[in-house]
């Protein structure tokens, strides 16, 4: 009696083992690191490894261990001192072409690295960082819709030769005020088919004649919504160019956009980089003069110099085609004709009518596309002071020829991969923001302070184990023993899971972490109560086991799925911190009840299954 099935015991037997191997590498020690990534300019290759090991071979500063994946550079110190010399030593042998992300990174070996065992990531609170709520003006996007609206409208009545007298702009409509209402008449059913997505309705005004265009409650959210994602990409655009190892960039809301990034000290250049202005413009290129000329300082009247990508010089024209304000839309995907990839740009009126003009005359002819961004910087004057400057980056991004005229919706080709026209999509859309944001929060947490939590929440989590461990050794004796060995092993589990999740702990996490400490003896006692009362009323010790694990299985998932249950719903509604503690606290709900019911069955049957008892240590 009491015996499980070899099947089961190694079932067991392999959920631990595994947990104690991917829960292992949280044991490593993290070692200050710099991660090296490349810009739109430069990829990280074999020769900018050998620039680095050079550079900092040359200052004296020593490496611990080198990790180069294909696309970034993974350099380890034995302090954080030689990080930071580090760091001021790869700015100046780098330059702005490379990023440098100041990082912890955990040294392990190479077979738990081949299985994917990888430790927890830190949340801000542990890790010391900046966070910034953003707020979105949902009210100035929809303005500026309306605004594209208003001259979409004022180029159809033109095309249609309609005259109108005004077009006035409300907060979510336009107004079109005609003399005539036979005119009138016939401007209704051009808007209404042109722009269906608008509500239109005509009304009269005295001797005026109106046609209204509304923007309905559904369009609105739609701009709103295209207005955040747009903003947020923008924005993980701009913190991944100054190099912040997992940055946390999300929706928070119908309106706000949390931005948390570890391990960066320096608030004022985050609000500046956060803040910034960036924009693009689409350009001819200038074939008739020679771009050599051009660089030695002879331009011709009507260009100007630029630079591509990778510092090649390139001569365009002064003449703005359209601008990055125009772009409504923008997404990669691969040419019908050639299979290439490709880039899908969606213009509005003004710029669609403009980009068909200038493309009608100028095919076979190459276009430009130029990405323009102001950036903040700060230096060293001749007195010491810290100085912030403003300086204006223009570069060409991509340069295409004109197969045919085209107009509101376009595509750019001439990419050379996938990757470059997933990237090239993301800066048309997040070359500027789509709506004003205004920063309405922001914390700074230092590291001495995160190293602080660490400390606190791995005291709390280890004294309320020994407490627990304590009393159910003194109480429930050799069955306490192995509860205290089943809660040991949950907790490993515990870790286990969020590491091969990938899953960032934070304070709130290790609060979820202390609480299931002490809901995973529940289910424990419920049982070896149950033990103890079925012993009382006269049973034998093997068919007590029986029914104290048989009878108090109900009591024991009721109670877990309730908790469950508030967890889900935690999940769902909460924000970054009780999502913290709701993933921590159903993970360790889960894993108790396998460790309680399940674990403890093994080993008890294992010490206690299939023999003859007197009597039982409980």
């Amino acid at each position: 009696m009491n015996r499980y099935p070899i099947w089961k015991n190694l079932l067991v037997l392999v959920i631990v083992l595994t947990g104690i191997l991917y829960a292992a590498p949280n044991l490593f020690d993290q070692d200050p690191a710099i991660e090296v990534a490349g810009t739109r300019r430069a990829n990280v290759d074999q020769g900018t490894v050998a620039a680095v090991q050079d550079a900092l071979k040359t200052a004296g500063v020593e490496i611990k261990s080198l990790d180069f994946s294909g696309t970034r550079l993974l350099l380890r110190f034995h302090d954080p001192e030689s990080q930071l010399k580090a760091k001021d030593v790869l700015s100046e042998a780098l330059g702005d072409n490379y990023n440098q992300a100041l990082t912890l990174s955990t040294d392990l070996p190479g077979w738990l690295r081949a299985i994917n065992a990888m430790p927890m990531n830190l949340g801000l609170d542990l890790r010391g960082g900046i966070h910034v709520l953003i707020d979105v003006d949902m009210e100035a996007a929809v303005k500026q819709s309306v605004e594209r609206y208003a001259g979409d409208i004022r180029t159809l009545m033109r095309n249609e030769k309609l005259r109108y007298v005004t077009v006035s702009k409300g907060d979510a409509s336009v107004s079109i005020k005609f003399r005539d209402a036979a005119v009138r008449d016939r401007a209704l059913d051009a808007v209404s088919d042109e722009f269906r997505d608008l509500d239109v309705t005509a009304r009269d005004d005295g001797d005026s004649f109106l046609v209204v265009a509304k923007l309905g409650k559904s369009v609105q959210q739609e701009v709103s919504k295209f207005a955040l994602e747009q903003n947020i990409t923008t924005l993980r655009n701009r913190v991944n160019a100054l190099g912040v190892a997992e940055p946390v960039i999300q929706q928070q809301g119908q309106r706000r956009i949390v931005v948390q990034l570890p391990g960066v000290q320096d608030p004022a250049r985050i609000k500046d980089l956060l803040s910034a202005t960036a924009t693009l413009e689409y350009r001819l290129e200038d074939t008739e003069h020679n771009v050599e000329d051009a660089v030695a300082g002879r331009v011709p009247p009507g260009a100007r110099l630029y630079r591509m990508r990778d510092g090649r010089p390139v001569l365009l024209k002064k003449r703005v085609i359209v601008t990055g304000d125009q772009i409504t839309n923008a997404s990669s995907g691969l040419d019908q004709r050639s299979g290439s990839p490709a880039v899908f740009v969606n213009l509005d009126g003004p710029g669609a009518r403009r980009m068909r003009n200038v493309t009608s005359d100028n095919v076979g002819k190459p276009m430009a596309v130029v990405f323009i961004e102001t950036r903040y910087e700060k230096y060293q004057d001749k007195d010491g002071n810290t100085v912030k400057r403003k300086r204006k980056v223009e570069e060409v991004i991509s340069i295409a020829t004109i197969q045919e005229p085209f107009g509101k919706r376009f595509q750019t080709t001439g990419l050379d991969s996938t990757e470059e026209a997933h990237d090239l999509a993301l800066l048309l859309r997040a070359g500027a923001l789509a709506a004003p944001i205004e920063i309405v929060e922001e914390r700074t947490i230092g590291p001495s302070l995160g190293a602080d939590n660490i400390e606190q929440g791995f005291n709390s989590v280890v004294i309320g184990l020994i407490l627990v461990m304590i009393f159910m050794a003194l109480y429930y004796r050799t069955f306490g023993l192995v509860a205290d060995m089943a809660l040991a092993v949950n907790l490993v589990l515990i870790i286990a899971v969020l590491s091969m999740l990938q899953a960032t702990l934070t304070l709130p996490g290790i609060a979820g972490i202390v609480l299931t400490v002490g809901m995973a003896v529940d289910a424990n006692v419920l049982i070896f109560e149950r033990i103890r009362e079925e012993i009382r009323n006269g049973n034998t010790p093997q068919a007590s086991i029986h029914a104290g694990y048989e009878k108090a299985l109900s009591t024991i998932t009721d109670a877990n799925i309730t908790t469950l249950i508030a967890a889900a719903v935690l999940f769902s509604f909460g924000t970054g911190p009780i999502k913290g503690f709701a993933v921590t606290l159903f993970i360790g709900i889960l894993s108790s009840m396998f460790t309680a019911i399940i674990g403890t069955r093994s080993v008890i049957n294992f010490i206690y299954g299939g023999k003859r008892l007197s009597k039982l240590s409980i």
